[in-house]
């Protein structure tokens, strides 16, 4: 540790790495389909402020990037935390959430939709903070995001096998055919 890292717990910590979390988060809005992951975003706060806590990540950074999700609404700003993404997926997952709230929506359930969703507002992001975004740019998943949709395998829809329907009972039979119940 040098001299100028301070350990703290992250409610002391927490307004210093607001004001840091914004500015890189606006940073990375400034380059178009940049995206940050939470790991990263915590990483780089706890650097620039040079407070850091022992504290795991996964018990402060919702915190934290709710606290981003105020400010840009108070603001009038597309929501920075749209480029905040997972890791092992590329994608905003739930604590999405906390953006539609503020902004007055609904949550979204279905991962793709509320991927789908950040993505409109990760290219509302690189507009307002002067991106170089082509004129013709629509909203994309992140690339990790892409990548894994992609690996994944596709899986067809199968229809379970039922049996037919008895005339005489009306229970299901087996796939054999023969109701037990009548037989």
């Amino acid at each position: 540790m040098s001299e100028h890292e301070t350990y703290v717990t992250p409610k002391v910590a927490q307004p210093y790495w607001a004001k840091h979390a914004y500015e890189v988060l606006v940073e990375t809005a400034g380059r178009y389909n940049a995206v940050i992951t939470y790991s990263e975003l915590a990483e780089e706060v706890q650097r620039r402020s040079s407070l850091h806590t022992k504290s795991a990540m996964r018990n402060w950074i919702g915190g934290l990037v709710s606290d981003i999700v105020k400010v840009n609404h108070v603001r009038s700003e597309p929501p920075l935390t749209s480029l905040v993404v997972h890791k092992d997926d590329g994608q905003v997952g739930a604590g999405y959430d906390e953006v539609l709230r503020v902004y007055g929506e609904s949550p979204i359930q279905d991962p793709l939709e509320r991927e789908t969703h950040a993505a409109a507002a990760r290219l509302e992001c690189y507009r307002h903070w002067g991106a170089d975004v082509p004129a013709d740019a629509k909203p994309t998943l992140s690339t990790r995001a892409r990548e894994v949709r992609e690996r994944r395998p596709r899986v067809a829809a199968v229809e379970p096998r039922r049996g037919a329907v008895c005339p005489t009972c009306f229970m299901e039979m087996p796939v054999s055919g023969v109701c037990a119940n009548c037989e």
